[in-house]
């Protein structure tokens, strides 16, 4: 029985009191992966809006080989953030049309038939130190099939090049915004657009920036209403949040 059959059955089977929530999430677990190392949720992106990911810290080259395969046998794209440069190396080898970007330690296959047709995400750096968090960011709204453009370097040390980037703002679904330092530039984007704004704080910056947690104090602290603070470094975190917020405006499209 195909997937998306057995999910509707089993859905009618929970309505019909025939079968309790526990014991149906227990069958759906069947689309999960049974290696020993790994438990992939096939299911994912029926849930959620878009497959399940890799982070590739900790796991070994051979590990990641065996879960990009199994991904990529769904016709779904495979990302891995925060792989190894070995690793990274070693399935470039298997898969030549990869893309790794080295800075943002980010790996991505696409299939082929992929199409990148939905929204309008905007991703804005503070500063150019900030740009692996900004493009681990990307690359996920990418592997999301969402519309994804970056303008870095836009700190509010020199305000001109904030407003120069007004127009790109206003246009955009969703903006990210990375910065490090005292993490005040969410806080001008904010109260240019009505668009949601994700403020994404980096650990850039000297002592007192204590890893990213001045930025991020300086986030959550904002005076532009309704700004939203994601985890210090997670551009990953930041590219799904914007992906479900493009995907609930094109509910239409599909990837």
């Amino acid at each position: 029985m195909k997937k998306n059959n057995k999910i509707s059955e089993l859905i009618s089977r929970v309505e019909s009191g025939e079968l309790d929530l526990s014991t149906a999430f227990a069958e759906l677990n069947l689309y999960s992966s049974d290696a020993n190392f790994a438990n992939l949720d096939h299911t994912r992106k029926e849930r959620c809006g878009f497959p399940e990911f890799v982070f590739g810290e900790g796991k070994t080259a051979e590990q990641l080989q065996a879960i990009s395969q199994e991904i990529a046998s769904k016709n779904d794209p495979v990302l891995i953030t925060r792989i190894s440069a070995n690793s990274a190396d070693f399935l470039l080898k298997i898969y030549p049309d990869a893309e790794y970007d080295k800075l943002s330690n980010t790996f991505l296959i696409l299939p082929e038939n992929f199409k990148i047709k939905k929204g309008n995400a905007l991703i804005i750096t503070a500063g150019t130190t900030d740009l692996p968090t900004a493009l681990e960011a990307k690359y996920t709204l990418t592997a999301c099939g969402c519309r994804v453009e970056l303008a870095a370097d836009s700190g509010v040390a020199g305000l001109h090049r904030v407003i120069s980037n007004v127009p790109l703002l206003q246009k955009a679904d969703v903006i990210i915004v990375v910065a490090g330092m005292e993490g005040a530039l969410p806080s001008v984007v904010g109260g240019l657009v009505s668009c949601p704004v994700i403020a994404l704080p980096t650990s850039v910056g000297y002592g007192t920036s204590l890893g990213g947690l001045t930025a991020m104090f300086s986030m959550l602290n904002s005076c532009a209403s309704g700004v939203t603070v994601m985890n210090i470094d997670n551009g990953f975190g930041a590219g799904c949040a914007a992906a479900r917020v493009i995907n609930s405006q094109y509910k239409d499209i599909r990837v």
